[in-house]
């Protein structure tokens, strides 16, 4: 996937989040540069491993991070379902949806790697 110089960084020994990836892949218009964090070359300009790994980071091309749901709604931007994670940051459902996220996000991270 060539990209604009946006990128999503994302668990590569994470069966969910592959899959997410390889829909993601399929459906997106090239725009963003899916990262596995474990095949990925140390970056200082990068947050740790162990931040990447704990939650969803999308770099976009001027080099900012958004990080946990909405990272997941930029990536999803460049696909013809982009409209559909949006209703993700509607105000009411955003409120409920964050707090999911970052649930589901330290309990995939503590089942993975044992850690809190």
């Amino acid at each position: 996937m060539n990209s604009n110089g946006a990128k999503l960084f994302y668990d590569g020994q994470c069966p969910l989040c592959c899959g997410e990836m390889d829909r993601l892949s399929r459906l997106a218009d090239a725009s963003v540069e899916l990262v596995d964090i474990h095949a990925a070359a140390p970056d200082v300009g990068l947050p740790s491993r162990d931040q990447l790994l704990r939650t969803l980071h999308f770099q976009r091309a001027s080099g900012e991070f958004i990080t946990g749901l909405d990272a997941n709604v930029a990536a999803w931007q460049g696909t013809r379902y982009g409209f559909l994670w949006r209703v993700l940051r509607w105000p009411i459902i955003r409120t409920l949806a964050n707090p999911l996220y970052e649930h589901w996000a330290r309990w995939r991270y503590q089942r993975l790697y044992g850690a809190d």
